[in-house]
């Protein structure tokens, strides 16, 4: 009679797979992803690089009103979010959300590029140097417009309507360094 050694790959095996625990909290990342989708503007959805059938999901999704339809129709997203790959897809929010290193830094760089163009006559000169730019004219009005003792930087885009000039040249130098930024790569 031989007796049955207990199966010590069974023991390997149950340690490599993760917990239900933690897989459940995988799926909740997963669907908190989702939200973070469905909350995006409609044209920005239609953006990202998604399969379209999880596309379609976030759409039918953003469109519905119904309380108990809209959580059942995220954890249908939640269900899709679990068959793709999630981390192209956090990186493109992230990006939305300004939340990526590469965005960081191309808002610090436009930060500069403002207060040095509100500051110095001779920066336009720079960038242009640096950079040609297709909307010149409208750039110099722009700095123009604003006068030089409320040259603060905004904080935000509730700032009094002083500071408008200075807001519009924020998001218009932005603008084009973000499209420089895409010519280069």
């Amino acid at each position: 009679m031989t007796a049955e050694l207990p199966d010590t790959n069974a023991g390997a095996r149950a340690d490599e797979r993760p917990s239900k625990s933690q897989r459940k909290r995988d799926m909740l990342a997963l669907q908190d992803l989702g939200v973070a989708l469905v909350r995006l503007a409609a044209e920005q959805v239609r953006r990202l690089d998604l399969p379209e059938n999880l596309r379609q999901a976030v759409l039918d999704a953003q469109k519905i009103t119904a309380h108990e339809g809209r959580r059942r129709q995220i954890q249908y997203v939640g269900k899709l979010m679990r068959q793709v790959d999630a981390e192209p897809i956090q990186a493109q929010l992230d990006a939305i959300n300004g939340e990526s290193k590469a965005a960081v830094a191309l808002m610090h760089r436009c930060e500069r590029w403002r207060d040095r163009l509100l500051d110095d006559d001779g920066a336009l000169t720079e960038l242009l140097a640096e950079r040609p730019l297709e909307d010149v004219q409208a750039l110099r009005a722009t700095i123009r417009t604003n006068p030089r003792h409320l040259r603060v930087p905004p904080r935000n885009l509730t700032a009094p309507p002083h500071d408008r000039a200075a807001i519009s040249l924020r998001l218009r130098s932005r603008h084009l360094l973000g499209r420089k930024r895409a010519q280069n790569g």
